[in-house]
């Protein structure tokens, strides 16, 4: 069953493209995608997320989803782009990656134009599409980026997050020119640690990133997610955390996130 495409008529002229990124693996970036695309279904919005983690993708897992087609079938033409939209739990709608897929281990210019062409036939039909990215700064990751809006990094108090994470935000700046960035912390033990965290990142990137460029770089902190049991609750259950436990203090401040995001 595929999910109804909305009329592009009625979009929005400018719809939003928010690439979800990590510097690790490991921070909840998925988790994060597909919850905050609910919460933004939950408003209104019409909401695709496309998980161009090409390879290693594991969105349809967190969504207990079993597509028949991916978008390497939309890419080697199999697939319509339409057939390969499909609805999931929490009222948005999906672009599935398949998984183990070698040949999209690096970009090519084949890949370039597949990507392309698939964000330009999506875009106007959404009000929000997310962009599940790979982790990391592969040139696949960051031209995925490329072709996002706006950035969202998602880290955790973590040393090593911190660390991958500030070298994901030198790189944009320097290969792509951005000059603000969303941060997310997830994970946080106490009420203000993403604060502390976005602090500490900006601290670094305007000592040693922001002096080599035309413009500083600014952090945007977007919100932080506690660290909850209820998260790996739903992840082991393959369910939403805004549909099993919408309580959660997890699932409320993704609620905030959103939030920000529609004002």
């Amino acid at each position: 069953m595929t999910a109804p495409v909305p009329d592009s008529a009625a979009a929005p002229p400018s719809p939003k493209v928010l690439a979800i990124t990590s510097g690790k693996g490991g921070v909840g970036k998925t988790f994060v995608a597909a919850n905050l695309a609910a919460a933004l279904a939950r408003a209104g919005r019409r909401v695709l997320v496309l998980d161009a983690d090409l390879g290693l993708a594991n969105l349809d897992v967190v969504l207990n989803l079993f597509p028949k087609i991916t978008l390497h079938d939309v890419f080697t033409g199999r697939s319509t782009l339409a057939d390969a939209i499909l609805p999931a739990p929490g009222g948005f709608s999906v672009l599935l990656a398949g998984s183990g897929m070698v040949e999209y281990s690096r970009m090519t210019p084949e890949l370039r134009d597949q990507l392309q062409q698939v964000l330009q036939g999506v875009t106007p039909r959404y009000d929000h599409v997310l962009l599940d990215t790979g982790a990391g700064i592969s040139d696949v990751v960051l031209y995925t980026v490329s072709l996002a809006g706006e950035a969202l990094l998602v880290a955790t108090p973590e040393p090593t997050s911190l660390t991958d994470a500030y070298a994901t935000i030198k790189v944009l700046a320097s290969t792509q020119g951005r000059r603000r960035m969303q941060l997310l912390v997830n994970q946080v033990r106490r009420p203000g640690e993403g604060r502390a965290v976005r602090a500490q990142l900006q601290q670094v990137v305007d000592r040693f990133v922001n002096p080599q460029l035309d413009s500083p770089v600014h952090l945007e902190l977007l919100g932080e997610l506690p660290a909850d049991a209820a998260v790996r609750e739903a992840v082991q259950r393959r369910q939403l955390l805004l549909d099993t436990l919408p309580g959660a203090p997890a699932a409320v401040a993704m609620g905030a996130v959103a939030a920000k995001l529609l004002t």
